[in-house]
């Protein structure tokens, strides 16, 4: 079927800079979730075939770690120009699969671009040190060298951006990598390797392997000892299984895994800016983020005024298929998440929330629902102990700083937290006691290619983005030497 696109969308494997198809000749359907209408039909890996982008990889790495870190990054540099040049039509792409309206994609593809550059300026900055022993005298040289092949494994909910955000650092430390995209949303991937055959990168350095059989395709992969890094993004459920995988072999891992974010408006938030601050930390990507905000603690003097504004905001938003001109709200990206989400809210109410806005289903084709505002939620509604996953506002009541510190950290999950107070001074130190990896102070987006990305708790090991994402593919190699 033509995606009536104006870039190339292939749907085959690409392995060692070919577009082939899988060992078994098996294929998936790819939905587009605001019709349900096929799209495409794209090629299943086998284990055969992770071998196969193994082997290649494993045959293309020395000489693309013997490159000059200048040489990597001018590819990266003209990746980000191409990508670009390409983000309108990258950007239909991603609404076709995933649902989300286009301006969320044209988003996501600048965002995801970013990483390329970001990556092409930091990737000449692999440097290391060199000392003086104080008891040995010996001179003690430290350099860090590529740790190796790469699995890398991303999701459906930002399919440009968590390929760039792990490609460009691997390539900038001088890594191969294979590609395992979500099944839901694999041609973004699969569309990028044109762009980067175009920018330079040469045969076996990417590999991009769908499957419908990702356990065992990546299984095969980490018990392999070629293998010396996995870098995954998605549930932490998945990522134990993943990191049971890895112990066999000792591979690196890293992991950006759930969230279960607070988003805390304090008694003397500017409340119009917490409002802006929540519909994109709630509503961008319809909620479909692992940083969205899932658990609204808002102060008892503010708590109506907020509810209010907010349910103005959802209650302004146009829900339609993404491409359509004016829409801001698209479909969820499958019929399990719509259900789940529905789910969620039945539950919430049936405990005792009320329900200020949304709460239904469309009567329409796609998996759409309507963005939701609840009131009074109980302790124990599920969706307060589960990330949500779509566009439902769940809010409580807090009275001190104290108690919603408490309340906040109460969660197996530390990815990122939102704070709003007009003190900075407060915020700062309500913000040391919240155990998460990021906060967003008076801000509804963290994200940035700079920053370092990452949880603590079971929400992940180790840092994406900045300097840190890069150092997550090298590896420190000590010399001791006199002279």
């Amino acid at each position: 079927m033509s995606l009536d696109l104006n870039i190339e969308v292939p749907t085959d494997l690409y392995i060692n800079g070919a577009f082939v198809p899988s060992e078994s000749g098996e294929r998936f359907d790819v939905l587009n979730p605001a019709t349900e209408e096929v799209i495409a039909s794209v090629a299943s890996a086998s284990e055969a075939d992770a071998m196969k982008a193994l082997d290649a990889s494993q045959a293309a790495f020395a000489e693309w770690a013997a490159r000059k870190p200048r040489e990597r990054g001018e590819i990266l540099r003209k990746a980000f120009e191409l990508m670009m040049a390409e983000q309108k039509e990258l950007a239909k792409l991603i609404t076709l699969e995933n649902g989300k309206a286009l301006s969320d994609s044209m988003g996501e593809v600048a965002y995801a671009a970013e990483f390329f550059r970001w990556y092409a300026e930091e990737g000449v900055r692999n440097i290391g040190e060199i000392s003086v022993g104080p008891s040995t005298g010996a001179r003690i040289i430290a350099h860090h060298k590529p740790v190796g092949v790469g699995v890398l494994v991303t999701p459906w909910n930002f399919p440009a951006a968590m390929a760039t955000r792990k490609i460009g650092p691997a390539l900038a430390a001088g890594c191969p990598v294979i590609c395992k995209p979500a099944s839901e949303t694999p041609l973004t991937m699969l569309a990028l390797m044109p762009i980067l055959e175009k920018a330079g990168v040469p045969k076996g350095i990417v590999n991009i392997i769908p499957s419908r059989k990702s356990g065992a395709v990546v299984d095969k992969l980490l018990h392999d000892p070629r293998v010396r890094i996995i870098s995954f993004t998605g549930s932490t459920e998945v990522g134990r299984k993943l990191l049971h995988g890895a112990a066999d072999c000792i591979v690196n891992t890293a992991m950006e895994l759930g969230g279960n974010a607070p988003f805390i408006v304090c008694e003397d938030a500017d409340v119009d800016a917490a409002v802006e601050g929540a519909m994109i930390a709630k509503m961008r990507n319809m909620g479909e983020a692992c940083t969205a905000a899932n658990r609204f603690y808002v102060h008892d003097k503010v708590h109506d005024e907020f509810a209010g504004k907010l349910v103005k905001k959802f209650e302004a938003l146009k829900m339609g298929n993404g491409l359509d001109d004016g829409i801001n709200v698209g479909a969820l990206v499958n019929e399990e998440t719509r259900d789940k989400v529905g789910y969620f809210v039945e539950d919430a109410v049936k405990k005792g929330a009320k329900l200020l806005t949304g709460g239904t289903r469309p009567n329409t084709k796609g998996y759409f629902y309507t963005p939701t505002v609840l009131t009074n939620v109980p302790d124990n509604a599920d969706l307060l102990s589960d990330e949500i996953f779509g566009p439902v506002a769940a809010l409580q009541s807090f009275s001190s700083d104290e108690d919603v510190i408490r309340r906040s950290n109460d969660t197996e999950y530390g990815l990122v937290a939102y704070l709003y107070t007009k003190n900075l001074k407060r915020g700062m130190a309500m913000s040391e006691k919240l155990e998460f990896g990021m906060i967003g102070l008076n801000r509804g987006l963290v994200s940035d290619p700079a920053a370092p990305f990452g949880g603590v708790k079971q929400s992940g090991i180790g840092r994406e983005g900045a300097h840190e994402g890069l150092m997550e593919f090298l590896e420190t190699q000590y010399i001791s030497v006199e002279w």
